[in-house]
């Protein structure tokens, strides 16, 4: 039954995160909205502190729920260690945990190492290392580039069959490659993941999660946890062979003796229950645990002193020897594309052909309206892509900058920033984009008013300059009335209009950079400021 519930759980949120992330029509965050406020890294980072202490006295109380229910990577691991066990021809082959006990202590001085490693980044704000290691963030990374590119063509084939029967029950989205290092960051994980899960469970969850070990630690002492009766337990081993997580094992089993009872890693163990259903001699149970076992504890023998004689002698299986090496290779590919040099521009004149815009080179990132500043962001985002994947004007993309890569930023050649839309900060749950104060009116208001970069005119791009036509497009579409049209030669009334910026009213927001006819850069461009102000 506790095996069940826990099932049906993680599969609630499983899905749930999947919907959220994949959505683009902005239901799912009323709806599930809440799931990414519980997750516990970007619960932390936010200051969300009913979150995290509620996690942590459950952890404390019945060790990792949190890992088995509620964070999504680890229900993917599941879900690959479950169809890897599915397609084994012969489960009586099942390794007993190919990384045991006696083989993972190494892996712990790893273990430890790259938790370490991982608090000193996110202290420092150095955000790339603790991007690539948070859970969430992977999930989210993967789900992001690599799944709901094919869930919107999906959508767009409904939308023609749609639109073919004349229903319009679906409308086409735009696919298009926000960013290839990060894609090739998502797939590096996934695959690097995959792999791991696919041989050996939850390896990721225990010995490369800095979550999972913060957790581990948390756990070690647990109150309720999986507990073996020695009076009852035959050494059949099933447990051991069942457990996802390696945190059952035999002590000394380097001895070959016959009647050992096994013992529990409190700081692997996800409470999956595994353990308890396949148990045929009723010995483990989900109670208060009489002795929980710590680090020092669990290289102790428990010997049985009711042991049947007629024990299966088959429970002395072969260890797996050989170690893994540690899959660190994914930042290898992360670095930025060069930009193109500017080519020859052309206009919307009726038939003739439009190059595409092209993204400038800004020497200041324009961080998303309620980041607060670029120190902010750096200190808290996780990378897990969920306000880009939630932008309706597809304005946000992960940097490609190494030192903030993975990082949302806006850029204005798909769209510009409307000044109505609150989106990402609404889906933010790590605090690094800070959901605006008040109603929904209210919030548009203040989201209206908020400076995330300003405007510069350049006049060797400007159609008014190189094809001595008119235009003030940027003038009119300006939503803040911050660029006024002035004659380039003040002392010639009839000398074409030209643009200029008020620094003091401009937002930012792009509509700008966005609708100017200049190709393949625009002739008007935003900077992104240190710290955001309203205006």
């Amino acid at each position: 039954m506790l095996k069940h519930i826990r099932r049906l759980l993680a599969l609630v949120f499983f899905l749930g995160l999947n919907w959220l992330f994949l959505d683009f029509t902005g239901t799912a965050q009323h709806c599930v909205g809440w799931m990414a406020k519980l997750q516990f890294l970007p619960a932390l980072l936010a200051f969300n502190w009913v979150v995290v202490i509620v996690l942590a006295a459950v952890t404390v109380l019945m060790g990792r729920i949190y890992c088995s229910v509620i964070c999504p990577l680890g229900i993917m691991q599941d879900v690959i260690s479950w169809i890897s066990g599915k397609l084994k021809l012969d489960k009586n082959k099942r390794r007993f945990g190919r990384f045991s006990y006696e083989n993972s202590k190494g892996l712990n001085i790893l273990r430890y190492t790259i938790f370490g490693l991982f608090v000193v980044c996110l202290f420092a704000g150095f955000g790339t290392f603790v991007q690539l290691l948070a859970p969430y963030s992977s999930f989210g990374r993967i789900v992001t580039m690599l799944l709901q590119p094919l869930f919107e063509m999906g959508n767009n084939l409904l939308a023609d069959q749609s639109e073919a029967a004349g229903t319009f029950d679906y409308y086409q989205v735009s696919v298009w490659m926000r960013s290839m290092p990060v894609l090739i960051v998502a797939a590096v994980t996934f695959l690097v993941i995959f792999v791991m899960a696919w041989i050996d469970g939850r390896f990721y969850c225990n010995r490369l999660c800095p979550v999972g070990t913060l957790l581990g630690i948390l756990s070690a002492k647990r109150v309720v946890g999986i507990d073996i009766k020695a009076d009852k337990c035959k050494s059949c081993r099933l447990c051991e062979r069942a457990c996802k997580s390696s945190a059952i094992f035999i002590p000394n089993r380097d001895e070959k003796q016959k009647g050992l009872v096994p013992a529990v890693d409190s700081t692997r163990c996800v409470d999956c229950f595994n353990c308890i259903g396949t148990c045929q001699h009723g010995a483990l149970s989900f109670s208060r645990v009489s002795c929980p076992s710590s680090d020092a504890q669990l290289g102790a023998s428990k010997k049985s002193d009711a042991v049947s004689a007629s024990s299966n002698s088959n429970a002395s299986a072969q260890d797996a020897g050989p170690t893994r090496r540690a899959f660190m290779t994914a930042t290898a590919t992360v670095l930025g594309a060069s930009f193109v040099s500017a080519q020859e521009k052309t206009t919307d004149g009726g038939l003739s052909v439009i190059t595409g815009k092209k993204r400038p080179e800004r020497k200041q990132p324009i961080c998303p309206p309620g980041a607060i500043s670029l120190k902010n962001m750096q200190t808290k985002c996780t990378g897990c892509q969920l306000c880009v994947s939630e932008c309706p004007n597809d304005v946000l993309r992960p940097s490609n900058d190494l030192l903030h890569m993975m990082m949302p930023t806006s850029s204005y050649e798909r769209g510009f920033c409307r000044p109505e839309c609150t989106r990402c900060s609404d889906v933010c749950p790590a605090g690094a984009i800070v959901k605006f104060p008040g109603n929904d009116k209210e919030r548009r208001a203040v989201k209206s008013s908020t400076k995330i970069g300003t405007a510069h005119w350049i006049a060797e791009n400007c159609i008014v300059n190189t094809d001595e036509v008119s235009c003030g497009l940027c003038s009119r579409r300006c939503p803040t009335s911050a660029i006024k049209m002035v004659h380039s030669n003040p002392d010639d009334r009839r000398s074409l209009l030209i643009p200029t910026v008020d620094e003091e009213r401009c937002i930012g927001c792009g509509a700008c950079e966005n609708l100017c006819p200049a190709r393949p850069f625009s002739a008007i461009y935003v900077e992104g400021i240190d710290v955001q102000r309203e205006i």
